[in-house]
């Protein structure tokens, strides 16, 4: 859509509205390595990704809770092993969710433990939970959420999804920084001013396509971002962006996959006849909308509606999919195997 040259005014104009209603630009402070995925179940070479030193448990500041997600085989001892390595360390496990795959003979476990009453070390827990992890053939990752996750997002022209996220980051309710918008369009540029976030263009054809991307890449690395969402960006990134970011990188797509991928999905929907249109949120890989699925929403449609009506119902699903996805992953609710996922509750 084009913007008008009272773009920036209607902007200003709306988010004194916001303000008034008492939304704020609080957040809590969170932090995460590189999401778990890889051939087998997922990566868990923290090598590579450096997390910064948490902050001291005797420190008066209020320590976040840390987050320990582990998969392997199924067994019995898990849940009783990780409780009791972790109440031994003097840790208090403050919520606790398993679940078994039992057509793969796997187990997964997410548990979020306040640490300030530790009474070791970072270090020697750590040690700890590897030896526990490697007797019991598990993967695992430990979160210590010592600063917030810095989020880079990518947008072209259409505005919804991008709205969405930076209203709730405005009211407090994505736990993360925006040091960025990335942009292969001008138009969106007085959304992003009136939030006072960074905003770049970055023009792309065919013949610069690599290129520009390694520029954008850099740019993410100077501002150490974590996590990308493509909020409706009208490109297809290249498999090398998306091994940069491995499981990392959100795109939210505008059907009910595996139905209708690739372009224009609610004209194909409608020359279907569906009944339910769709929003699929999934990370993004080198296979085009085929990566592993995070959150789905639908909206009933009829005969009586046309594109345009598909296209106002699916707008707002893609905000609430896009939503519940981000919030998911900065909450390290997530483990990926495989092509799947689990998402634990909120």
């Amino acid at each position: 859509p084009a913007y008008s040259d009272n773009m920036a005014a209607a902007v200003e104009d709306t988010m004194k509205s916001f303000d008034a209603l008492g939304m704020d630009s609080s957040t809590r402070s969170l932090r995460s390595q590189v999401s778990i995925a890889s051939d087998r179940f997922f990566d868990m070479d923290a090598s590579a990704h450096a997390t910064p030193a948490p902050p001291s448990p005797s420190s008066k500041a209020k320590v976040p809770n840390a987050t320990l997600r582990v998969l392997g085989k199924d067994s019995v001892d898990v849940n009783m092993a990780m409780a009791g390595l972790l109440n031994s360390h003097g840790c208090v496990v403050e919520h606790s969710e398993q679940h078994r795959e039992r057509s793969l003979n796997c187990y997964f476990q997410r548990m979020e433990f306040d640490y300030s009453s530790m009474r070791t070390d970072t270090l020697s827990l750590e040690r700890a939970i590897k030896e526990v992890c490697g007797r019991l053939q598990l993967e695992w990752q430990l979160d210590w959420n010592s600063r917030p996750k810095q989020l880079c997002i990518m947008v072209s022209k259409y505005d919804h999804v991008l709205w969405e996220i930076l209203l709730r980051h405005k009211a407090g309710e994505l736990p993360c920084d925006i040091p960025l918008i990335i942009s292969n369009h001008p138009d969106l540029k007085p959304i992003a001013d009136a939030f006072g976030v960074r905003f770049e263009v970055f023009k792309i054809t065919k013949a610069t396509k690599r290129e520009v991307e390694d520029k954008q890449i850099a740019l993410m690395q100077e501002l150490d971002v974590d996590i990308v969402v493509l909020a409706r960006y009208m490109q297809i990134i290249s498999d090398e962006f998306c091994a940069t970011y491995p499981m990392r990188i959100i795109n939210i797509h505008h059907s009910f996959l595996p139905a209708f991928i690739g372009a224009k999905p609610y004209h194909r929907a409608h020359e279907r006849g569906v009944k339910l249109i769709g929003a699929t949120a999934h990370y993004a890989t080198a296979c085009l909308d085929e990566g592993p699925i995070i959150e789905q929403g639908t909206a009933r449609v009829s005969h009586r509606d046309e594109v345009d009506d598909l296209l106002r119902k699916g707008r707002g699903v893609e905000r609430i999919c896009l939503l519940h996805a981000l919030r998911a992953h900065l909450e390290d609710r997530i483990i990926v195997y495989g092509n799947k996922t689990v998402v634990f509750d909120a």
